[in-house]
């Protein structure tokens, strides 16, 4: 089962940029019983290493971004040291509930923002209007501040790279980045913020080296066959596919709420 999981969970993260923590997360929480933080731990770990696959696909692509991938770094590395301070420092405690209906939240509107993607698109377009050098530079501060709110958020709970970034980037660069090109930018963003973290994660959390294993034996194969198709499918599957994903994960994780 942990085989499955982890090829379908790769697939989808180089399809779509999307799976290793919004999806893995909750899986691992809800049909496996992992506690949340050695979830979050291994998950951070899981990123990391199956993500290096579906990168070097994109750039051989040419489909990265690379000013993007900086201005994102800014915030995010930064944020991420301090996070992982305040971890150590025992300032941070895992609340499962807690957890879950943030992680559902920011599924919903990612969601939201993606299936509106075309709308948010135009809405964009007309707000730049004729002010186009103002926008840039506000651009650059905004995705630093991205950045650095993606730092936290994956930090301490493994989710964000994917789900949030991509749609929020989509709003910043409606001109600059194509689907493709998102989610090869999303992915190489996500790279050396997950191997921080986890690597912070394996010092102060707890890691299951085991359970990261076998996830990594099915994942690495299924990243590689989803990176390879992400340049080819049409724009509308690869929105469609990543918006129904992230939907069924954030009402299974509100229905799991009342379950206790």
């Amino acid at each position: 089962m942990l085989l499955i999981a982890g090829f379908a969970t790769g697939i989808l993260i180089g399809l779509t940029g999307v799976g290793a923590g919004s999806l893995m997360t909750p899986l691992l929480m809800l049909v496996f019983g992992v506690a949340p933080a050695t979830v979050i731990s291994t998950d951070l770990c899981f990123a990391a290493l199956t993500k290096i696959g579906a990168m070097r696909l994109h750039h051989h692509a040419g489909l990265i971004e690379w000013q993007v991938l900086k201005r994102l770094w800014w915030g995010s590395i930064p944020a991420t040291l301090l996070a992982l301070l305040s971890l150590g420092m025992g300032q941070h405690r895992f609340q499962e509930n807690t957890l879950k209906a943030a992680v559902a939240a920011a599924l919903l509107l990612t969601t939201v923002g993606i299936v509106f993607q075309s709308r948010l698109h135009r809405f964009m377009s007309d707000r730049i209007g004729g002010d186009i050098e103002r926008f840039l530079r506000t651009q650059a501060f905004l995705t630093v501040l991205l950045g650095a709110a993606l730092g936290l958020m994956v930090t301490y709970t493994s989710i964000g790279a994917g789900a949030v970034g991509a749609v929020v980037l989509a709003c910043l660069y409606p001109f600059r980045l194509t689907p493709a090109r998102l989610i090869a930018t999303d992915i190489a963003h996500a790279i050396p913020l997950t191997a921080l973290a986890g690597a912070g994660h394996v010092l102060v959390g707890h890691v299951d080296f085991v359970l990261l294993g076998w996830l990594l034996c099915g994942s690495l194969p299924g990243v590689l066959i989803g990176a390879g198709l992400s340049s080819r499918l049409p724009q509308y599957i690869l929105r469609v596919a990543l918006a129904t994903v992230l939907a069924i994960i954030a009402l299974r994780l509100l229905y799991s709420l009342g379950q206790g």
